[in-house]
């Protein structure tokens, strides 16, 4: 199976009608390892396909919202592992946070 076939399968599986542009989402993901965090590929992607979705983008409000996060990565100028490791959220905690209170997600 390609990456292709798993987004159509993944769509399916989430019930929602989307296209992903594989490219993009990889050129994005690579730039914000790079620049900013190993884990921020990931995040990255999540962050804008919720902004798309909140916004209703068509694929070139994508595009234009993929390029406002690959400015912000480029222009990164605080290394992974320049904060204090208590800075850093653990996806430890993020496991196990309370989803309904939103005390808990701060």
């Amino acid at each position: 199976m390609n990456l292709h076939d798993w987004i159509d399968e993944l769509c399916d599986a989430l019930d929602i009608e989307a296209e992903a542009d594989e490219g993009l989402l990889g050129d994005l993901a690579t730039i914000t390892v790079e620049n900013v965090h190993p884990a921020a590929g990931l995040v990255t992607s999540f962050l804008l396909g919720f902004a798309a979705g909140e916004q209703g983008a068509d694929p070139d409000a994508v595009e234009r919202l993929a390029a406002k996060a690959q400015a912000l990565a480029e222009a990164w100028d605080r290394p992974a592992g320049a904060a204090a490791d208590e800075d850093d959220v653990d996806f430890e905690e993020l496991a196990d946070a309370d989803y309904a209170d939103e005390d808990s997600l701060v």
